[in-house]
Parts: C-alpha cells; sequence; structure tokens
C-alpha cells in the first residue's frame, strides 16, 4: 500500500514597482520640460540676437538635460551626485557635520542630547487600555508621534510552509491597515545584532532555573550558562509605527497627554496584529528600553555597563535628554560617534524577480566582527484613496510607453506589471512605499573596510543593491533607530517635485 505526497506549493512574492512619471521615449517628465526650455529659449535668443549666442544657450540647455539624464546604476543622476557632494562640503565648512554635547558645550543645560533631526524630540510613557506600559516619542520638526513596540520573533524554524504563508499573508494585512487609518504617516521595522558579552545569555538560563528542578537538569544548565555564555549574539527586534499630531478627525493637533489617550485604545489591537506576523510577543516598549537603545547605539562600549548592571540586579536610568553622542562628526562615506563609526547603506534597487518569504535571511543574520548591525525596513502605508491614484497613474504612464512605435522588452514587462498592481489594488489589496537601510558599528576602525564588506557580501543572496549614504551618513543613521523618523518629511525640496524626475 503506497501513500501519495503532495509536495507543499511554495509562494513568490515580487512585482514592487518604482512609480514613473511620464516624459517623451527614454526621457522623463524633467528632462522634457529642460528640452522644451531649452528649445524655447534657444529660439528667443536667435531671433534677438544672432546665431552664436544661441549656440551658446543651447549648449548650456544641452549640458543640464546631461546632467539630469544620465545615471549611474543606482539609478542616481549626475545631478544628484553633484548636488549631494557640493551640500556635504558646505556643510563641512561651516561645521554642521560636527557635534559636541555635555557640560562643556553649547546643548541647553550641559546635556547629552540626542544630535540632528532627534535635537528637540521628546520621549513620554502612557498606560494602554490594559494598563500596559508604551513608549510614544514626539519629533516636533515634523509633528510625528511615534509608538514604538518590543518583538521577540521566536523564527520560521519548525512551522510548516502554510503557516509560514499565512503569517507572510498577514504581515501584508497588517502594513494594509494602516493605511486605512487616516492618521498613520508610517511604520518601521528594526532587526539589530549585537555580540552578547554573556551576561543576557546567563539572565535566560537563571530565569529558567528552578529550586524544585531536577538536579541533573540543573547541573545541565549550570554547565551551559558558565561554559557557553560567550561567542553568542543578541538579537532584538523593534516595530514603530508614526502618527501625525493632527487628529483625522477633527485636524486638531494632539498634545502628548491626548495623544497617549488616543493611542491607548488603540495600542492593544497593534499588539495583537503585529503578533500575528510572526513578531511572537508584542508589547510597547517601555521608555527606559528605548533610551537604553539609542544611548548604546551611538556609543557601543556602554552595552556592557548596562549588561553587567543588569546582571548585578540593578537598572541604569538613563534620560532622553542623555541617550546622546558627547561628540560626532559626519564623513562623506561614514559617521563617527563616541566608541563607534558606522556606515549606513539604503537600498536602491529591490530583488528583481520573484523571491522567496527567507530572502533577507542573510542579511537579517548578526555579522562577524561588527559589533552592531541593524537592518530597518521602512513602510509608508497609502491610503485607499492614493493607492487607487497611484496604480492607475503608473498604469496609464506604462502603457504610453508600451504604446510605442517600437516599444522595448522592459516597457512591455513594465506594462504588464503595473497593470497587475491596478487590478490587485482593484480588489482591496494595499499599496505601501517602502525602503531598507542597514547600518554596521565597529569600535576599532580598522575592521571598518572588513565590516562593509560582509554587508554588502550579505546583500547579494538578498538581491537587493545597496549604496552608502554619502553626504548624509548621521541622517541615515537615525533613520535606523527604532524612533520612526521618516526622512523624506525633514527635507525642505516636496516630496511631490523630488518625485517629477522618477
Amino acid at each position: 500500500m503506497t501513500q501519495a505526497a503532495h509536495a507543499v506549493e511554495r509562494r513568490d512574492y515580487g512585482n514592487w514597482r518604482k512609480p514613473r512619471t511620464g516624459g517623451l521615449g527614454k526621457l522623463n517628465l524633467s528632462a522634457v520640460w529642460v528640452m522644451f526650455a531649452g528649445a524655447f529659449a534657444t529660439m528667443i535668443t536667435l531671433w534677438v540676437f544672432s546665431i552664436l549666442p544661441a549656440l551658446v544657450v543651447a549648449l548650456v540647455f544641452a549640458a543640464a538635460l546631461l546632467v539630469a539624464v544620465v545615471k549611474d546604476r543606482h539609478d542616481r543622476s549626475i545631478g544628484q551626485n553633484l548636488g549631494a557632494r557640493a551640500g556635504s562640503a558646505s556643510a563641512a565648512r561651516r561645521g554642521e557635520n560636527l557635534y559636541r554635547s555635555g557640560p562643556l558645550s553649547r546643548v541647553e543645560h550641559g546635556r547629552f542630547r540626542a544630535p540632528g533631526i532627534m535635537a528637540r524630540s521628546r520621549l513620554s510613557e502612557h498606560l494602554d487600555a490594559k494598563g500596559r506600559p508604551f513608549a510614544l516619542l514626539y519629533v516636533p520638526a515634523t509633528a510625528h508621534y511615534t509608538l514604538v513596540m518590543r518583538s521577540f520573533p521566536d523564527g520560521t524554524q519548525g512551522k510548516d510552509q502554510p503557516v509560514i504563508d499565512q503569517l507572510v499573508e498577514d504581515y501584508g494585512g497588517f502594513l494594509a491597515s494602516l493605511g486605512e487609518e487616516g492618521d498613520v504617516v508610517a511604520a518601521q521595522v528594526v532587526i539589530e545584532s549585537a555580540p552578547d558579552p554573556g551576561t543576557k545569555f546567563q539572565e535566560r538560563i537563571n530565569a529558567r532555573l528552578r529550586p524544585d528542578a531536577a538536579p541533573f537538569a540543573a547541573e545541565v544548565l549550570t554547565e551551559i550558562r558558565d561554559t557557553q555564555a560567550t561567542g553568542s549574539n543578541a538579537l532584538s527586534a523593534w516595530i514603530t509605527v508614526t502618527f501625525s499630531a493632527r487628529s483625522a478627525v477633527d485636524g486638531k493637533r494632539r498634545s502628548d497627554d491626548a495623544m497617549g489617550r488616543d493611542l491607548a485604545r488603540r495600542v492593544p489591537a497593534y499588539l495583537d496584529a503585529a503578533s500575528l506576523t510572526g513578531a511572537g510577543d508584542v508589547r510597547g516598549a517601555r521608555a527606559a528600553e528605548l533610551c537604553e537603545n539609542v544611548r548604546v547605539s551611538y556609543d557601543p562600549a556602554a552595552a556592557t555597563m548596562f549588561d553587567q548592571a543588569r546582571a548585578a540586579g540593578q537598572e541604569l536610568e538613563v534620560s532622553w535628554d542623555d541617550v546622546g553622542p558627547s561628540a560626532a562628526q559626519a564623513e562623506w562615506g561614514a559617521y563617527r560617534h563616541d566608541s563607534g563609526t558606522s556606515v549606513t547603506w539604503a537600498m536602491t534597487g529591490a530583488p528583481r524577480g520573484q523571491v522567496r518569504e527567507h530572502v533577507l535571511s542573510h542579511l537579517l543574520a548578526p555579522t562577524a566582527g561588527v559589533a552592531r548591525k541593524r537592518v530597518t525596513l521602512l513602510y509608508e502605508p497609502l491610503s485607499p484613496a492614493a493607492a487607487a491614484t497611484t496604480v492607475e497613474s503608473d498604469k496609464a504612464h506604462a502603457e504610453v510607453r508600451a504604446s510605442s512605435a517600437r516599444p522595448s522588452s522592459r516597457s512591455r514587462l513594465e506594462y504588464r506589471a503595473a497593470t497587475q498592481a491596478a487590478d490587485e489594488e482593484a480588489r482591496g489589496a494595499g499599496l505601501t512605499d517602502f525602503g531598507l537601510l542597514v547600518t554596521a558599528t565597529v569600535t576599532d576602525d580598522q575592521e571598518l573596510a572588513w565590516a562593509k564588506a560582509q554587508v554588502e557580501q550579505a546583500a547579494a543572496p538578498a538581491r537587493v543593491q545597496l549604496r552608502p549614504v554619502y553626504g548624509s551618513q548621521d541622517s541615515a543613521f537615525a533613520a535606523t533607530l527604532p524612533l520612526g523618523l521618516v526622512l523624506g518629511h525633514h527635507v525642505s525640496v516636496p516630496k511631490a517635485l523630488r518625485e517629477v524626475g522618477a
């Protein structure tokens, strides 16, 4: 008698798209504007003056068109790269890339406040409807509140494939549901790895030792605790949801207390929904936990101090006004801060083609020789109305490019992908803008080259294209922390104008 073995169908994921505006042939909308402006200016100059001045004008606009059109493999134009270089050099000349805090600094009250876009932020702690605490961060520059949650994922080891598929589906549903809430701006998932000096491992073993345990079991656990404490890695996961301070109901700006009361009713639902995505036990982060995380991120050497105090049964209290570095320096391709030096990469290309759910496993895994590594997934869920407008506009632009006299294979593929996205959105699927940042921190500058090579090597199996955030390493470093910072809202150029050249 034989039993038929049914293979479990594996799901593939993909069809992520970078929205593009209309244009003419291979020229995007901004390039078309430059071309028509150049043609108009050349004709006017020729009519008013002569052919030689008109030729000069034409050459100037041709150079401007070249700067806007020619792009590198990260889809950045010559103009964008030159602008970043000029901005970084200008900041260095004015000393804006240097930060000093503490009693002898210009920081108010001589504190060690976090630098840059977090300088004026404030942290509070509230209780949800079930009496559980949660941290709430306010950033005045953008009028954003961030709910911070801790996650203790149990991984996919031992789970059947249908269970894993359901977890991925619930994860997508969780992100889509955020777009249906009028005041949600963004969400963030941070996976952080760091070497464990042994204290955290010992804590977990001590928590499992019971006075009434069997002698043999207690002896085995004790031996493991004493002999295997070092050489392991500690993983931590954070989830944040960022809200606008303005209420979606009446448009009024909410205070810390009003926001805390509003979220108190909603936090239990967020915790339950996040726990269904494979995030394991999810709870609101304590303010002290967040302070410790930021403090250690800026000063990795301080991790030992916190671990030793915790092992001794003590808790070190750090105020939000003292979580920043005493000294920091932003360089073109790195960021120096207290006892650490960090490099942050941004994803410039999502995985090509179809991938499986474990595509980021190599990138998320701890990296030898790296004091701390953070992989931060950034999400900006679109409202149903904005999602419908976006997919239809994207489909229309793709159709124009695919309906040319001699459309390229890429144009035809883009049109099919845009059509599929529009169909899925029409059937109720959500739409989310997403990005990825990776930060590697070392405590010895000689290990920086090794750390960079390891991260870029791990990006290959993940099928993501990474590029160092040149000229903005300090801001990118802050964006990888579990603070829910939305960098696009901190720049002076509006988002709509930045996307014109897409």
